[in-house]
Parts: C-alpha cells; sequence; structure tokens
C-alpha cells in the first residue's frame, strides 16, 4: 500500500498532513506516536471512515475507486472504539457479532452460507472464544469482549488488517496468543497494520512508522538502529531501548 501527500480531515480541520508512506504487502507495519498524533485517524482514512485528500493505492489501483462492499472485502477494521458496550446493544450474541464480519461477502437478505459458519466457527476458535459464542456481547468482560472482536475481524478474510489497539484488555496468554495469530495470518501472505502503545509488541513487527503532531515522524524497519534512535527522540528522551533475549523493550530513563 503507498500512501502519497495524503491529507486527513476531521470536519473542517486537518488532522494529519503531507503523509508519504510505503506500508509493505504481506508484512506487519506497527504505528506508533504519543496520544494525539493521528495514529487512529491513519487507520480510519485508510478503512474510508475519515475525508481525505491525495492518493492512497493498494496494487496500483487507487482506494476512491473502490465500491464500498468491494473495500469492505479488501480490508478489515478493528475499532478501538469498538469495545464500547452500547456500539452493537444488548441483544447480539457473540456469534452473531462475528457473523457480521461475513457480510460484505453476503447477499442482500441471504441467509448465511455453510462457508459463513464454517469461518466464524473458526474466527472463534483462533480468538479462543468459541465457548463464549451463545452469550450476549454485553455481558462479556473487557478481555473477553476484546477476543470476540478479534475473531469478527478474521471472519472477514480480508488481505488487509487493519487494528487499533488490538490488545487492549487482553491478559497476557491471550497476547502471546495474538502474536501467534499475527504470525499465522502473515503466513498467510495478509499485511497487517497495528496502532499499538506497548513498544515491546510494536518493535516486532517488521514496518514501524512514527507520528507526532499530525506529521510523519519516521518510518523504517523495526530493527534498524536510525529507527530506535527516532523512537527515543519521539518520545522526546524519555525512554530508553534494551535488549532482552531477541526483542526489544522500552523502559522509562
Amino acid at each position: 500500500m503507498k500512501i502519497y501527500q495524503l491529507n486527513i480531515y476531521r470536519g473542517p480541520c486537518a488532522i494529519l498532513s503531507d503523509l508519504n508512506l510505503d506500508i509493505p504487502q504481506g508484512k506487519w507495519t506497527s504505528v506508533i506516536g504519543p496520544n494525539g498524533a493521528g495514529k487512529s485517524s491513519l487507520l480510519q482514512a485508510i478503512a474510508g471512515l475519515l475525508k481525505w485528500d491525495g492518493s492512497i493505492t493498494i496494487d496500483g489501483v487507487d482506494l476512491s475507486t473502490f465500491a464500498h462492499k468491494d473495500l469492505a472485502k479488501k480490508i478489515a477494521w478493528l475499532d478501538q472504539g469498538s469495545n464500547t458496550r452500547d456500539e452493537f446493544g444488548d441483544s447480539l450474541s457473540v456469534y452473531e457479532t462475528v457473523m457480521l464480519g461475513r457480510m460484505p461477502h453476503q447477499g442482500w437478505l441471504h441467509l448465511p452460507s455453510p462457508t459463513d459458519h464454517l469461518l466464524i466457527e473458526e474466527a472463534l476458535r483462533q480468538s479462543d472464544a468459541w465457548h463464549l459464542r451463545h452469550r450476549p456481547l454485553s455481558q462479556l468482560s473487557g478481555g473477553e469482549r476484546q477476543r470476540a472482536l478479534l475473531a469478527r475481524l478474521l471472519a472477514v478474510g480480508s488481505d488487509i488488517l487493519l487494528m487499533d489497539e488490538p490488545l487492549a484488555n487482553l491478559d497476557p496468554p491471550h497476547q502471546a496468543d495474538f502474536l501467534q495469530w499475527q504470525g499465522n495470518l502473515l503466513g498467510q501472505g495478509k499485511t497487517l497494520v497495528t496502532v499499538l502503545h506497548e513498544i515491546h509488541f510494536a518493535l516486532r513487527a517488521d514496518h514501524v512508522i512514527m507520528l507526532d503532531k499530525g506529521k510523519l515522524h519516521f518510518q523504517g524497519s523495526s530493527q534498524d538502529p536510525a529507527t530506535h534512535q527516532a523512537l527515543i527522540a519521539l518520545f522526546d528522551g524519555r525512554i530508553r531501548l534494551e535488549k532482552l533475549g531477541s526483542d526489544w523493550v522500552a523502559l522509562p530513563n
């Protein structure tokens, strides 16, 4: 995915300006930045949820030319705000919520197909939420709900997955599961873009984009020393990076 001279708006205000980004296909890209840097807005614009101008292309095709349903098949989106309790109401079960991810593949008023049901079960098992399938979404804990919403994301079957704070409310074992899902999805050739505040997880990605005050601060390989220096500078030298095994962790200075 290539992004050129991108400006993103909320109402009349530009909140991200003149972005030029190269998001590698079939790789994991993490987006890092201070609060208010524009990370969530970037993902929302790619998902077609915010007004923007400039150019976003996928395989050389401009995003603005995609029909809404085709875009929904191509790009799956997990919103940070999806974990609010009033978005889906009180009546939907976990299974019904995950089935919403199959809507772009279903005809108008068509019943779910056997393939839809198979993919729903697979997604729920991958996110360790199959045993929750009959529970109302509104009665789940924050972590259980997040796993159900991750299952909905997986059920779409998209080539590109955008995830805003996917680790929210997950306990350490399910955070470890998330990393395994990432690896499995990358093995299928998926392109993953995640907004993460957990820098030690963000640095496991292949590629890192840093935003600050609506501008691009830096982009590069997660293992490049220049990326690490840019990350320290992004947070005004208030963190340092230490190697722990094969991983990099951020510690306060």
